[in-house]
């Protein structure tokens, strides 16, 4: 009996020592395994760390790369960029200064290029104004030369009718310059009316036939009026007609001029009583003017009309002058003899 509980028990402890190596070899091959599994994920966690930082190292390289780059390409592109926005409010500065510069002076007209000879028909009473305009007119086309032909409108027309060489054309009427126009005689798109004048009537110095009206002038002993084919002369007949004076009787105390001039000379040198003319020539002669036309009895404007001829040879030269007649300066050389510019 002791020796089969002994057996047993002999039997018990060998099968609990088995059992006991058994757990230990599973318990070495659990501990193996989790050390492994352990290392793989610490290598894991160590590389994710790494890579990590790897990528904050570059991304914190890449702004100072960046920043250090700037200075080496910014102030070379500012620079140029401010100098073109400088640039372009310097030319625009400059083109409206050169805009400015044309606008304040007045247009030159053209100059011939070559010599020219530029032949004008003016009325007598033109003569001092317009010899002082060429003197001023040399100035601005120093290659033309103006050639004048001073006389009664009436004159100038028939010479100009019968072919004489002629570039322009001032009246001191509208009748004449109606005929050439009415003929097909002017260049077309020339015609304008340059100044106007006013009728007058003068006496020699001293006054000795006590002259001072109209209503005087038509009771003196010996009147100077321009003739029938002369403007002043013209206007003259408008005048007495309209007083109701114009008659044979009238007319045989009247002594008659070929143009203004020759009515101005006659009373400066006092071969009349009184004479009617313009104011302008009045002024330039220095004779008196003791009334102008009884209102309403002069209806017709003295009005002086300019044209170039169509036949000119010399159509560019003619319509510079022109344009220069209508300037400031020789508006003013008109004005100071009494001419108004006309509208």
């Amino acid at each position: 009996m002791k020796k089969r509980l002994s057996g047993i028990i002999a039997i018990t402890i060998a099968l609990i020592m088995l059992l006991g190596h058994a757990a230990c070899g599973s318990k070495a091959d659990s501990d193996g395994n989790v050390s492994s599994e352990t290392v793989q994920s610490n290598t894991q966690t160590q590389t994710e760390t790494d890579t990590q930082q790897n990528q904050q190292s570059n991304t914190q390289t890449q702004p100072e790369t960046q920043t250090e780059a700037q200075p080496e390409t910014q102030p070379e592109t500012q620079p140029e960029t401010q100098t073109e926005t400088q640039t372009e409010p310097e030319t625009q500065q400059s083109q409206q200064s050169n805009t400015q510069t044309q606008e304040s002076q007045p247009p030159s007209p053209p100059v011939a290029a070559e010599p020219v000879d530029l032949i004008v028909f003016a009325a007598a009473s033109m003569t001092e104004t317009m010899e002082e305009i060429a003197a001023l007119y040399k100035a601005v086309a120093p290659n033309v030369t103006l050639v004048y032909n001073f006389d009664s409108s009436g004159t100038l027309l028939t010479q100009i009718q019968e072919g004489a060489d002629c570039d322009i054309f001032i009246s001191a009427a509208q009748r004449q310059m109606n005929t050439l126009d009415d003929d097909g005689e002017l260049l077309a798109g020339t015609r304008f009316d340059l100044v106007e004048n006013k009728v007058a009537l003068v006496v020699p110095e001293g006054n000795p036939a006590n002259i001072h009206t109209f209503e005087d002038a038509a009771n003196a002993s010996l009147l100077a009026l321009g003739n029938s084919d002369v403007p002043v002369g013209q206007y003259s007949e408008e005048i007495f007609t309209n007083m109701g004076v114009w008659n044979d009787e009238f007319l045989s105390r009247v002594t008659l001029g070929g143009n203004v001039k020759e009515v101005t000379t006659w009373v400066s040198e006092g071969s009349v009583d009184c004479g009617v003319v313009y104011a302008t020539d009045a002024f330039s002669a220095g004779l008196d003017i003791v009334a102008s036309a009884p209102e309403g009895t002069l209806q017709t404007p003295v009005v002086y009309p300019a044209a170039a001829i169509g036949a000119t040879k010399n159509a560019d030269t003619a319509i510079a002058f022109l344009e220069y007649l209508r300037t400031p300066a020789a508006s003013a050389v008109f004005e100071s003899v009494g001419f108004a510019i006309a509208n």
